[in-house]
């Protein structure tokens, strides 16, 4: 005798057992993300210097924060190393994502060598750069190359641009990699049918290629400017822990550090950590939902 068990209940069923396997990266996410996040929302109603008593600050330290004009400049800031690292980063990491994709010797060099960048810490690429852009022993000492014989990291018009500079050199690879495994997944049916119908390279490019990487694109688009938001170690290091000259290179979470450790205002810090938690969640969402990645409509139909 053969027993049918209900849809509704084959549903629960595969729920449930789809909540228990998730539990354990649910329980770590709680632990190590939800849990420590109250806790900086706890402390930035708090007035506490780091060592001694906490006090209760209730809306001050956030009002300190909102009306500081050096709030708002680091801001301004963060949001520069966003957009020009983006506009910077992505055409040159979809351009080696296409050269690297095609399948060869030469090309599998160059990947690996493209991916070395990845596999130092922020702290030596930006002790790296730091000695390499020192006018007086660095590249600029190199004879036909006095042109660079210039304090980059000391001017405060071009330190900002400097430091992206050295940011992208070490994420592009990253996002290159994103790009070629995007366009391996594109069907080569699609380029043959397009190379019968007489499309040259640019025209199956901008026509097939681009359309299909679209959730590749929106991906690595996303990691970029939200991780934009993170940037501080190499920051850091480059401009000696202090944002300068000056507060050119200040981003908001260096303004948090030097507020929190530097300052010893661990409530104001924490105010700042906790706007840069919103922002960055806030653009998260507003990338996602312009871009319909949500959707995952399909790319490939009738296939």
């Amino acid at each position: 005798m053969t027993v049918t068990v209900p849809t509704s209940t084959r549903t629960r069923r595969r729920g449930g057992s789809g909540l228990l396997m998730a539990a354990p990266a649910l329980l770590l996410f709680g632990l190590f993300g939800l849990v420590p996040l109250v806790g900086v929302v706890v402390l930035s109603l708090a007035r506490w210097d780091g060592l001694g008593s906490v006090g209760w600050a209730g809306g001050g330290n956030w009002s300190g924060v909102l009306t500081d004009g050096a709030t708002w400049q680091s801001l301004w800031l963060t949001l520069k190393v966003m957009l020009v690292s983006w506009l910077i980063q992505t055409p040159i990491a979809l351009a080696l994502g296409v050269f690297q994709a095609p399948r060869g010797r030469l090309r599998a060099l160059f990947a690996v060598l493209f991916f070395l960048p990845l596999l130092l810490s922020a702290v030596a690429i930006g002790l790296t750069w730091q000695a390499l852009l020192d006018p007086s022993f660095g590249i600029g000492a190199t004879p036909g190359l006095h042109w660079l014989a210039k304090p980059l990291l000391g001017s405060p018009e071009l330190a900002l641009y400097t430091v992206i500079f050295v940011i992208a050199w070490q994420f592009v690879p990253f996002h290159a990699l994103l790009h070629q495994a995007g366009i391996r997944q594109i069907p080569t049916a699609l380029y043959e049918a397009a190379a019968l119908d007489g499309a040259g390279p640019v025209t199956r490019f901008l026509h097939i290629t681009l359309p299909q990487l679209k959730y590749t694109m929106v991906t690595s688009s996303t990691l970029m400017l939200v991780g934009s938001l993170t940037y501080f170690d190499l920051i850091f290091v480059l401009s000696g822990g202090t944002g300068g000259p000056g507060t050119a290179t200040r981003v908001l979470p260096l303004s948090m550090y030097i507020t929190g450790f530097q300052a010893h205002d661990m409530g104001r810090a924490s105010a700042v950590a906790t706007l840069l938690v919103v922002f960055g969640l806030g653009l998260s969402l507003l990338t996602t939902r312009l871009s319909g990645f949500t959707r995952m409509d399909s790319q490939q139909e009738g296939m």
